[in-house]
């Protein structure tokens, strides 16, 4: 069996669910697509695919596909976003609309209006789609799609505007350090504000957040963001219309990466890098019209995950890093460098948790594309950890 048919029959398995104990993502096909990018040999893929399903880093195992309750048709596919329902009955619907429209048209037709609940599932169902696409694995690609419809929690894109004072930020870092100081000027009155937010359950109910994702925490809190907005979230940066969509992202890679070095290792924030990778995947297959709704949509909804924590990095650790970075190139044709991400890849290899060895994919890349930009490499040696889950999942899942 060839490396590449190996890859894709894992790819096209439908022996799990898409979650396991209620609300937790299987990962596995993503740990797939990093682990052989990085060159992993398909003996280790398999053998990883495989304790993963039986046990993954949280203690539990992958769990078989659940029957859908409803039957999900073009007249009422768009009832159920959200509703945590039907998830198979999604795949079918996609999977005959694939059959007939092609991925192309299927894309152009659905994606739009999944979009705005990009950040659902915790951004893992964006991973899912963008890095399917990534490998072009049909039934992945069809996956991602239900999944996106699953656990759709919207960004509200309809809420965005611009800045009321009519200043403009030049770049991308420079409106994360205006944002940054925000928070360092009022900490106190932010911080209150979501910690308000989060912890009236009733209300976040009453609000549309699913029941399942009280469970959560995590999930839970950036539904709560999510669902409110705040004017910080809602503003869209001049600079997001100004520049072309491939300067967009690559000005987002570099503060994502920035953001994360901030709290190196930190397990949320590393989210925001390997779905912006996924996000740029699927932008790449929209008509360019509609490319820039793709980089708002993340813009929004980073912010979201961020301020979910009630905290914000500190403005002068990230102008700090900044300094630092800006300018910082490692060249890719230097020895040094390239063993340096020999001893990495192979450390990403060998972990059991996951966001690891994707994080290095996606930082590799983006090492090679940018000529050895030196953000990437150090974003990349900065390890996390699988997360204690919270004393709500001790309560059983709600579905």
């Amino acid at each position: 069996m060839s490396d590449s048919t190996l890859i894709h029959e894992l790819l096209d398995d439908q022996t799990y669910h898409i979650e396991f104990n209620g609300h937790l993502t299987n990962h596995a096909k993503h740990a797939v697509v990093a682990l052989a990018g990085l060159g992993a040999t398909p003996h280790k893929i398999k053998t990883y695919y495989g304790n993963y399903a039986r046990r993954t880093a949280y203690g539990f195992g992958l769990e078989a596909p659940k029957a859908s309750l409803q039957e999900i048709s073009e007249a009422n596919w768009t009832q159920f976003l959200g509703k945590r329902t039907s998830f198979w009955a999604y795949c079918e619907f996609f999977d005959r609309q694939e059959k007939e429209l092609g991925i192309d048209e299927l894309l152009r037709r659905y994606v739009p209006l999944l979009l705005p609940g990009w950040v659902g599932s915790f951004t893992h169902a964006t991973i899912h789609l963008g890095w399917a696409l990534d490998v072009q694995s049909r039934w992945m690609i069809i996956e991602g799609l239900a999944y996106l419809a699953f656990s759709y929690v919207s960004c509200h894109p309809e809420r965005a505007s611009t800045r009321s004072d009519g200043t403009a930020d030049e770049l991308a870092v420079d409106s994360l350090l205006r944002i940054a100081g925000v928070w360092e000027d009022d900490h106190d009155t932010l911080q209150h504000w979501v910690e308000e937010l989060v912890t009236d359950t009733a209300a976040g109910l009453a609000a549309g957040v699913h029941p399942e994702l009280a469970r959560s925490g995590l999930q839970y809190r950036i539904a709560r963001v999510l669902t409110e907005g705040h004017p910080l979230i809602n503003e869209i940066p001049a600079w997001i219309g100004d520049q072309d969509v491939a300067t967009n992202w690559e000005q987002l890679y570099y503060v994502v990466s920035l953001v994360y070095l901030a709290k190196p290792g930190d397990f949320v924030l590393l989210h925001l890098i390997t779905s912006l990778y996924a996000m740029e995947q699927i932008a790449g297959r929209l008509p360019a019209d509609q490319q820039k709704d793709v980089v708002k949509c993340f813009w929004i909804g980073m912010l979201c995950i961020i301020f979910s924590g009630a905290k914000f990095p500190r403005r002068t650790k990230l102008a700090a890093l900044h300094s630092t970075y800006r300018d910082a190139v490692d060249g890719t044709d230097n020895p040094a460098w390239r063993q340096d991400w020999g001893q990495i890849v192979a450390r990403a290899v060998e972990e059991e948790e996951e966001h690891n060895p994707k994080l290095v994919y996606v930082l590799q890349r983006l090492w090679n594309r940018t000529g050895g930009r030196s953000i990437y490499r150090g974003a990349a040696a900065q390890f996390t950890a699988t997360p204690e889950l919270p004393e709500t999942f001790e309560e059983p899942p709600t579905e």
